[in-house]
């Protein structure tokens, strides 16, 4: 998620491609459901495949990935891939690469927040169980990626429209990188990269504290705990 405020890239594409919103609300619905994130998921990190090989690997049967995928193929999200010799009898499937933008929140329906909180939802919680497994096998293991895991947090202060340029030029530095598969060196490795920015909340406003919330040398003395006798646990 990114920009105004989201961004879907799918696949690394071989050049530059102009943005585009998806701001069709059956698109969305069908990009939300679980399953098909998964899919497009294991297409991104893996390349093409077919229904069966999907269902092998993420535990579905053929029947559900040959579904998902046709309703993940209407959209534009994936498509079947040609056989390079054209005697090719299994249908194998890729993902669609693209720099695709979700509208601003400010211009969702209510129903499309919906579906954009349950997408959300979802691709976070697979992010994080990516990150997670990927540092587990890293480290069990003499692997010299066991330190690509780098991250940063910080803050800035920034205007709006000064926030959508920084966006944009995390994109362009993304673009500067990517390349063909015929121009990658060997040893090269897919890397994942996940850009996440938000509003700080605004500080709260010191009030008073209410009666019931005072400290107890400040409560009358009818108000004060009773002692039960034992001592303070330093801890």
């Amino acid at each position: 998620m990114a920009q105004e405020p989201g961004a879907l890239e799918t696949a690394s594409p071989k050049g530059p491609h102009a943005p585009t919103e998806l701001s069709d609300l059956a698109a969305l619905k069908a990009l939300a459901q679980p399953r098909r994130q998964r899919i497009l998921q294991h297409l991104t990190l893996h390349g093409p495949a077919t229904s069966a090989t999907l269902a092998r690997e993420l535990g579905l049967n053929t029947g559900a990935t040959s579904y998902h995928l046709r309703e993940l193929a209407r959209y534009g999200f994936v498509e079947e891939q040609d056989a390079a010799d054209g005697h090719r009898r299994e249908r194998w499937w890729r993902a669609v690469p693209g720099d695709r933008r979700f509208p601003p929140r400010s211009r969702q329906s209510p129903e499309m927040r919906l579906v954009m909180d349950e997408l959300n939802h979802h691709a976070y919680a697979a992010d994080l169980e990516l990150f997670e497994q990927a540092q587990l096998r890293a480290g069990a293991r003499e692997d010299p990626w066991a330190d690509a895991f780098p991250y940063s947090r910080g803050s800035i202060r920034l205007t709006l429209p000064e926030l959508r340029a920084f966006f944009e030029e995390y994109i362009a530095l993304l673009n500067r990188y990517k390349r063909p598969d015929t121009d990658t060196p060997p040893g090269a490795r897919t890397v994942l990269t996940r850009f996440l920015a938000l509003p700080a909340p605004d500080a709260a406003p010191v009030s008073e504290p209410a009666p019931d919330d005072r400290e107890p040398h400040d409560r009358a003395p009818h108000d004060r705990e009773p002692h039960n006798g034992k001592a303070s646990d330093p801890t």
